[in-house]
């Protein structure tokens, strides 16, 4: 104990300013802040909060920090606090400036570049540029470090230093505090939402066991806090995820097994539940990583040949029966894949993307070796397992017969398009759009009130299919959702091709009520499990018809909101007003002056910024179980508008 004493206080003292290299300068950022932060809107806007928290997270990986504070303070300004070695605050050798300094006004400069005599040996700040970026995308930002026993602080304006750093007293305590304003003059809005960023650091809590990590929201009436750690680590993050969605687990306890090789580690935790769908969720140093890269595909490799070189010795797989096919043996299953390394590389600033080809390997033999044994050691859950796989297999037969036969007869027939879609006469996808509209009485009014140059209606009829309790063979010949896959002409699951979308705006257009709301639930359930790629491309809208007419002789005015009719009643002065109670309700010239024309319209674009929040959503609203929907329901109505019950 003592040796590793006198280690860290080495490592202590070798971490300063020597150690801050500087590789460019900090150019360009104001300018194309989209390049580093993804964008300007509320992405960006909470990115920047990771790259500052993601700096503290990595002082938690070298062994230094053992607390997070994070606080939105009463004037949406951001606060971060760690308990680390705090930035180094020695002269930097090769430009003579505090090394604080030069880590928030210099491009490319950190702890993280000097490999063996870097400041870390793993970290997921590897591009060096996320303090600095998030100073110069604030108005204002302040740091202040406790190291040594002093305080030091500085204080800067959109990237530039207002004076030089300054000792501000004494301490016995240590680590970093960054304050900063993000300024107004770069992004779109500047109001920080509670649940993106505890959602973001819960996560960090789970991959970093033992570390706790607080979230603090100080803004009048949004009072609360939340102080997160878990001693479980990704076996917790796994039982957290089933516990949220209230899904029931097919085997206990979570499957979990870890791995290193040299400076590299691996872990995995998987668990198997009984619905149809994969959530699978990797990180690598810490970062998020939710297109991938190379750990996802030695996982993926990895777990697909075991369940078939295991299966057939096994006597699972019959000698005339197909290998199971990737999304076979990922049907159902929660897993979390968490590497660690040295030198990661991500794609691009916001590191969606791990390109590192020799932790495929790592990851690929740990997932192989130790899944086999799994199932040598547990054959009772192994059996279970399997049977889920087996059933997938032959879902995915039958949706293979079911798709082939709705070609057959789509070949067959003269008119390969919906009988009741209305085209519209352009053929640039660019140019076009098509409106999904509940209802014949509805669709007859669109078609009449629509741009048919540019405009296709296709009105829905028929059973609508909850996709969250069917799979992908029961989408195929549903008189519903057939007609949608057809119009849009990109395929569904699979066989989805985006280049082959044959409108660029998809609108659902239903009643601004309670069947209306469901119907439009149930169609972006469809598309987030069968057709996400539509909703990553921001394709898909909401159209939103008018509750209220407001009529004062020839001056006829509409309502979206409860406020906007109270306010337009006060200024005509009391007209008469008549509340819409659905679609078909408005004659075509209505639909298309309050809902359809693009210069009048109000539309909601449908994004999913983060994959997993949308996915925990569906599963609660629109899964079989009554109270979580219940809780789920009663939570988030506040954030509503316009509901009608």
């Amino acid at each position: 104990m003592a040796d590793d004493k006198i280690l860290h206080q080495a490592h202590e003292e070798d971490y300063d300013g020597s150690q801050i290299q500087v590789l460019e300068g900090l150019e360009a950022v104001r300018k194309r802040p989209g390049m580093y932060i993804g964008s300007t809107g509320p992405t960006g806007l909470h990115h920047c909060v990771y790259e500052i928290v993601d700096n503290a997270i990595d002082e938690a990986l070298a062994g230094f920090c053992d607390h997070i504070e994070v606080t939105i303070k009463p004037d949406n300004t951001m606060e971060v606090t760690d308990n680390g070695r705090g930035i180094p605050v020695g002269i930097q050798p090769k430009l003579g400036i505090p090394a604080v300094t030069v880590v928030f006004t210099i491009l490319h400069a950190g702890g993280k570049f000097g490999g063996e005599n870097s400041g870390y040996k793993v970290a997921g700040g590897l591009h060096g540029v996320g303090a600095s970026v998030v100073n110069a995308l604030s108005e204002w930002l302040t740091v202040e470090v406790r190291t040594g026993g002093k305080i030091y602080q500085q204080k800067f304006h959109r990237g530039l230093e207002d004076a030089p750093l300054k000792e501000a007293g004494t301490t016995q305590d240590r680590g970093t505090t960054v304050c900063w304003k993000a300024d107004s003059e770069i992004f779109e809005e500047v109001v920080y939402d509670y649940e993106t960023l505890l959602t973001r650091l819960r996560e960090q809590a789970f991959l970093n066991a033992g570390v706790r990590i607080t979230l603090t929201d100080e803004r009048a009436g949004q009072e609360k806090s939340e102080s997160m750690m878990y001693e479980g680590g990704l076996r917790s993050f796994v039982e957290h995820i089933h516990k949220r969605r209230s899904l029931t687990v097919l085997h206990q306890p979570v499957i979990y097994f870890e791995n290193k090789a040299g400076e590299s580690t691996a872990e995995v935790a998987i668990q198997y539940n009984d619905s149809y769908n994969e959530l699978l969720l990797s990180f690598a140093n810490n970062i998020n990583t939710p297109e991938g890269g190379t750990h996802e595909q030695g996982f993926k490799n990895a777990i697909t040949r075991v369940f078939n070189d295991f299966g057939r010795e096994k006597g699972y797989i019959k000698e005339k029966e197909d290998n199971l096919q990737g999304n076979d043996v990922r049907e159902g299953m929660t897993a979390i894949i968490s590497v660690k390394l040295t030198d990661a590389q991500f794609e691009g600033q916001t590191k969606a993307k791990l390109g590192n080809t020799e932790i495929r390997g790592l990851v690929e033999s740990l997932v192989y070796e130790k899944l086999k044994e799994y199932f040598e050691e547990n054959p009772a859950n192994t059996k279970i397992i399997y049977e889920k796989a087996l059933s997938a297999a032959r879902a995915r037969e039958a949706a293979k017969k079911a798709r082939e036969l709705v070609r057959r007869k789509t070949v067959m027939e003269t008119n390969r398009m919906p009988g009741k879609l209305a085209d519209c006469r352009e053929r640039d996808p660019e140019k076009t759009e098509i409106y999904i509209v509940e209802g014949d009485s509805a669709g007859g009014s669109a078609k009449l009130g629509r741009d048919s140059n540019i405009q296709a209606i296709l009105p829905l009829w028929g059973k609508m299919l909850n996709v969250e309790k069917a799979r992908l063979d029961k989408v195929y010949g549903n008189e519903k959702m057939m007609p949608v896959v057809t119009a849009l002409g990109c395929g569904i699951g699979e066989e989805f091709d985006l280049s082959r979308l044959r409108y660029h705006k998809v609108f659902i257009m239903a009643d601004a009520d309670v069947d209306g709301r469901h119907i439009c639930t149930l169609l972006l359930t469809f598309f987030f499990r069968f057709m996400r790629p539509l909703l990553d491309a921001g394709h898909v809208y909401i159209a939103q018809p008018p509750l209220f007419k407001l009529a004062k002789g020839k001056d006829v005015r509409y309502a979206y909101t409860d406020e906007e009719m109270a306010r337009l009643s006060q200024e005509m002065n009391e007209p008469k007003i008549s509340r819409y109670k659905g679609l078909g309700e408005m004659n075509p010239e209505q639909l298309w002056e309050t809902t359809m024309n693009p210069d009048n319209r109000m539309i909601v674009q449908i994004s999913v910024d983060d994959a997993e929040r949308a996915d925990e959503a569906f599963t609660i609203l629109m899964g079989d179980k009554v109270e979580p929907r219940r809780e789920f329901i009663e939570t988030n109505a506040k954030y509503v508008k316009n509901l009608d019950i």
